[in-house]
């Protein structure tokens, strides 16, 4: 992992609230080259979200708090950073794409403003400088330059989304954060800004992490994929090898709630029952209540990190050779 860009390990992040301790993240470890795109999948309220925040330092305190781990950009951790030193570091050399545009642009100031601003707080230049960045940026995400001096409110989703990019993209970044940034769109229109992303990124020589819930979006995009769930990442790997022989019993089941075009099934098989309350986690396996494959052992204690040709998992089902000895 000494090649990263960045290393993520054994983060723990907590919500202290009136109703108990919420354990958002809970011991996650993961790394990311250049260049290399991460897909960080699972349901609502798995932690992804958290996770990245967490990278930006952006977890709201109080009530939330980074418990324990490292986060090294570059080999450096940000955990240690002082305020001053982490405004350096976001929306410059790490940015983050949010997944609603129109709660992320200021509604009141016209979208070039904005990137101009964005600038100006990370390089030396002058205002018309700026002006010019940002109004070459805008037009490399396709906003029309008779556009660039509207309002959010004045623009299609589709093109709020687009201003967003550019927003995170302005300064060149070496990472970016994308929070489910095609949710809200057509299908269409998502394509089209999966297309630009990605093109972008390969200009830029950028690394990202894209937060999502599509497995389509992970198979079009990304390099790698993690599997979170209830704050742990139960299987992490490389595109293929996690989506050809998943080896954690919660991938196959998102898989089955995929549908698929060329298969001849006709219905799709949805998980049973909900995550768990983060507040009062299961002792063993967070997903033993769900798990179609559980055992007595499961209830009782955790698993192990188990590893199989790179790709790794969390789970009773096999053995430290990452052979499986049960089902």
């Amino acid at each position: 992992m000494s090649n990263s860009i960045l290393e993520v390990k054994d983060l723990e992040v907590i919500y202290d609230t009136f109703e108990g301790v919420v354990r958002a993240v809970n011991g996650i470890t993961f790394s990311l080259k250049t260049k290399e795109t991460l897909g960080l999948v699972g349901e609502s309220g798995a932690g992804k979200t958290t996770t990245a925040l967490s990278i930006l330092n952006l977890i709201p305190e109080p009530p939330g708090k980074i418990k324990g781990g490292q986060i090294l950009f570059n080999g450096q951790n940000l955990l240690d950073l002082p305020e001053k030193e982490m405004k350096k570091i976001r929306g410059n050399k790490i940015s983050m794409i949010f997944q609603d545009p129109m709660t992320s642009l200021n509604p009141v100031v016209p979208v070039i403003t904005q990137l101009t601003e964005v600038i100006q707080a990370h390089a030396q230049v002058t205002k018309e400088q700026a002006l010019q960045q940002a109004r070459k940026m805008l037009e490399t995400v396709q906003i029309p330059p008779g556009r660039v001096e509207n309002y959010p409110h004045e623009f299609s989703g589709g093109m709020r989304q687009r201003v967003g990019i550019a927003m995170a993209l302005v300064c060149r970044p070496s990472l970016i954060l994308a929070d489910e940034p095609t949710t809200a769109l057509d299908v269409t229109i998502q394509a089209q800004v999966l297309r630009l992303m990605s093109e972008l990124k390969d200009e830029l020589d950028t690394a990202m992490i894209m937060i999502t819930h599509d497995l389509g979006v992970v198979a079009e995009i990304c390099d790698k994929v993690a599997v979170m769930y209830a704050g742990e990442i139960l299987e992490q790997g490389t595109l293929e090898q996690v989506f050809q022989n998943p080896m954690h019993p919660y991938t196959e089941a998102l898989f089955k709630c995929t549908p698929d075009i060329e298969s001849d099934e006709t219905t799709i098989n949805p998980i049973e029952g909900l995550m768990p309350d983060p507040i009062n986690l299961p002792e063993g396996c967070c997903f033993e209540p769900r798990c179609p494959k559980a055992m007595p052992i499961c209830r009782k204690q955790k698993p192990c990190v188990r590893q199989r040709n790179g790709q790794q998992t969390i789970c009773h089902l096999y053995n430290e050779k990452g052979e499986m000895i049960y089902g």
